[in-house]
């Protein structure tokens, strides 16, 4: 009697094939409430001395790109100690990419601002060179430096209105103030006291990049502004550091994007915030004051978690913390982008963790607290 005709079921292809593959299948598990196995790539992407227990890091690495809910992440880059720990991109993406800033940007241009400073040729509390504020009797000559950099001018705005072309960015970047942004952003009226209230806001990074244009050149020629601060910051601050890669956006006006566009590999955008951990030096070379980097890092009087055109890991709104509260160290801070660009300083814990990608509204607190668990892996002082 054939097989088939006694027990077909038992002795199905099927079946067979299925029992054959068991002891293989069984291999390749984990044990149950292990994880799974780290693939090569995951293992690959950390370093010989990355500071942190290997598979740890590499898992919270792989957490980043992998699981769900977190949205695209493109490129993580670890620097502890200012060494590369870890490294890893997203297919398509590499060391030679260059990143978008979104906001992150704003770091950067009051850096630049700190230095002009120091150069003796802007004043922190005084009222900036923006001829139209200057006109007898206008309100908004009261607006200080300070102010504006700690996003407390007073000027009216709206970040992120519904509907969207209502809002003062979106209608800056993209619709009448697009090619003279620095005009739009000036011409606004005061809505509060200048220094009264907390108002995030690009257009006030516009402004402040148009007064860092105003005191490098006296001309109007938009191609010699774009050159003068390009030019500034290629020389006094990209070169210095090694940031090659850096490519700042202009407006027609030739005034710096300096709340939005500014464009650097993942590598170059946690080499900058390694600079910032170390207070402005790099390589025993004081390229920005140090007190000015504490100046960007500490609390302003009406935001807590909001230093200078940086964001900090402490005095959060309720509700309302970019970042990761009481998980990271109170010493943390960042420069927060769009779509969940971070690039996050743990000085006490010589760490700088520079993460890039594509996440909405969502996705990004997941994403946060995956960047947090690599903070954890680090020992405090």
């Amino acid at each position: 009697m054939r097989c088939a005709d006694a027990v077909p079921k038992l002795c199905s292809p099927r079946l067979i094939a299925a029992i054959l593959l068991l002891p293989v299948l069984a291999g390749c598990s984990s044990k149950p409430g292990e994880p799974e196995p780290l693939s090569k790539e995951a293992l690959a992407a950390v370093s010989d001395d990355p500071g942190a227990p290997t598979e740890d890091l590499a898992r919270a690495l792989d957490d980043a790109f992998t699981k769900d809910g977190v949205g695209e992440t493109r490129a993580v880059v670890v620097m502890h100690g200012g060494k590369i720990a870890a490294e890893r991109y997203a297919p398509g993406y590499g060391p030679d990419t260059r990143f978008v800033s979104w906001s992150m940007a704003k770091t950067v241009t009051a850096t630049m601002i700190g230095m002009l400073i120091a150069d003796g040729r802007l004043y922190l509390d005084q009222s900036p060179p923006v001829p139209r504020w200057q006109r007898p009797g206008d309100p908004r000559g009261e607006i200080t430096l300070r102010q504006l950099l700690q996003m407390r001018s007073g000027l009216r705005h709206c970040e992120s209105c519904d509907p969207p072309y209502e809002s003062g960015e979106v209608r800056m970047l993209f619709l009448d103030g697009r090619d003279d942004m620095a005009d739009y952003a000036e011409s606004q009226p005061l809505e509060s006291e200048p220094g009264a209230k907390f108002e995030y806001s690009s257009n006030t990074t516009v402004i402040l990049a148009d007064i860092a244009a105003r005191v490098l050149t006296r001309s109007t020629d938009p191609e010699l502004r774009r050159r003068a601060v390009a030019d500034y910051l290629h020389s006094r601050l990209f070169k210095p550091l090694g940031m090659d890669s850096m490519v700042p956006e202009f407006d027609r006006s030739g005034t710096l994007i300096g709340g939005s566009l500014i464009h650097g590999t993942a590598r170059d955008w946690a080499r900058f915030g390694d600079f910032l951990r170390n207070k402005g030096s790099y390589k025993g070379t004081q390229v920005v004051p140090r007190r000015w980097v504490e100046f960007m890092t500490a609390p302003s009087p009406r935001r807590g978690n909001y230093g200078a055109q940086t964001w900090l890991n402490q005095g959060a709104p309720e509700g309302d913390d970019p970042l990761f509260g009481e998980r990271g160290p109170k010493s943390a801070f960042a420069m927060i982008g769009h779509m969940g660009q971070f690039v996050i300083v743990a000085p006490d814990r010589k760490l700088v963790i520079a993460r890039l990608g594509h996440s909405n509204s969502e996705e990004i607190p997941r994403e946060v607290q995956e960047l947090a668990d690599i903070v954890e892996l680090y020992p405090g002082r």
